[in-house]
């Protein structure tokens, strides 16, 4: 959804009487966009700030990296990459307090690598409470129950809350995103559930990003569905252990393929991977399987003990066996130690594959693996930098004229993030 700088200047002075007055209130039951949501994922299920009336609170995200990255491959006919600043992404933020446990969320990224004008992310309604129902309607049941519908990205794995979502870089301790990158942003509606530490979530969507009611020849539309269920305890004082799985399922032959592809801001390393010839990729170090009737699953282990913290993901992904039994495994672990007063410092390494089969009849897996390792400095709960060396390789399955063929790219990054 494009919009013009007029359309978002008109809503921002339209809204800044109300804007004025959200200084002594919160927003309830949120993730805190600084470094105080670190490590939130579902939004907790405390109130936070109470309700007087009708509030809007307006925030941002800005990112800004540096480049310093060489790429190659076997048939030697990618640009040139130099060092340098890349094109800066930012978002504007606006959440609306509506009544008490009714809060409403939109998102538009302002610039983008792949939107340089801005664009609509996606926006959601939340409801923790009913009383505006009536009062106290159902508070036995919403005291552990979240309801959440929209057109957004949808709680399928844990991955999606660690990624860097365009300007929004602060949850990320590095600069890429996970190679296969499973974010989309669809017409949804799911359920929460946590109560003693446990947890449920049932969702449906409609399968699609790009949303229409055109009907052809070809067209087989369904609805994907997926949920999770995990625990999330602290074991003792120091020790949090949490520990999920995701599923999700899409028969179509028309929906269901965005899994892996919905993200309309682009890859985060520029320009990897472009041949002297040809259009760029603005998607370019992550890997789409491009499935359809998709069934996929994610385990996500999450441990922190002090400041050593451990996040894992298991996932597979494959196709049914009219479109040829592919199937994708990706494996990611990331360990962090954390330190200083506030654990606003921190040192850590990633290491990411991919491997599988876009048919069973395919005679070799394709391989990607990616290393990140690198560190970070919180100046303050609102300003993050951090600096990265990573190298990612593309091993085995690619045909010897494909751009990918023995290919790889490796280099240093420093980004620069505020997030409010």
């Amino acid at each position: 959804m494009k919009l013009s700088t007029f359309t978002l200047l008109s809503c921002a002075m339209l809204t800044s009487g109300i804007v004025l007055a959200q200084e002594k209130t919160e927003l309830q039951y949120f993730r805190q966009n600084s470094k105080e949501g670190l490590n939130v994922f579902e939004t907790p299920k405390e109130k936070g700030g109470d309700f007087d009336k009708v509030r809007v609170f307006i925030g941002g995200d800005f990112a800004l990296q540096f480049q310093s990255i060489d790429h190659s491959n076997g048939l030697n006919n990618l640009v040139q990459l130099g060092s340098n600043f890349n094109l800066p992404s930012a978002n504007l933020n606006i959440n609306t307090q509506l009544a008490d446990g009714l809060r409403l969320h939109l998102k538009t990224y302002l610039s983008s690598k792949h939107h340089n004008e801005a664009w609509v992310k996606g926006g959601y309604l939340q409801i923790d409470r009913l009383g505006f129902i009536k009062e106290g309607f159902m508070d036995g049941i919403m005291d552990f129950t979240t309801i959440t519908f929209g057109m957004d990205e949808f709680n399928y794995g844990d991955a999606h809350f660690r990624r860097s979502d365009n300007a929004r870089a602060i949850y990320n301790p590095f600069i890429g995103n996970y190679i296969m990158d499973s974010f989309s942003t669809e017409a949804f509606g799911e359920v929460t559930v946590q109560k003693d530490g446990l947890l449920a979530v049932v969702g449906l969507t409609n399968g699609k990003l790009n949303q229409n009611v055109i009907v052809n020849d070809n067209t087989d539309n369904k609805p994907s569905f997926y949920g999770k269920l995990g625990v999330d305890k602290y074991l003792n004082e120091d020790f949090r252990f949490r520990l999920t799985g995701s599923w999700y399922l899409n028969n179509g032959t028309t929906t269901g393929s965005w899994l892996y592809g919905g993200d309309r801001a682009g890859g985060r390393y520029y320009n990897v991977l472009q041949p002297l010839e040809g259009s760029s990729n603005d998607f370019e170090g992550r890997f789409n399987p491009r499935f359809k009737q998709m069934t996929a699953f994610q385990i996500n282990p999450f441990l922190k003990y002090k400041g050593l913290e451990f996040f894992g993901i298991f996932e597979s992904v494959g196709n049914s066996e009219d479109q040829g039994n592919g199937q994708f495994t990706q494996l990611s672990g990331e360990l962090l130690y954390r330190f200083g007063g506030t654990e606003q410092f921190y040192v850590g390494g990633r290491y990411n594959t991919v491997k599988g089969k876009n048919n069973e009849s395919d005679a070799q897996d394709i391989e990607i693996s990616r290393v990140n390792v690198g560190g970070g400095w919180f100046m303050t709960k609102n300003v993050i930098v951090k600096l990265e060396y990573m190298k990612q390789e593309y091993k085995n399955g690619f045909a010897a004229t494909s751009v990918y063929n023995e290919a790889k790219f490796n280099g240093v990054n420093l980004e620069a993030a505020i997030s409010f």
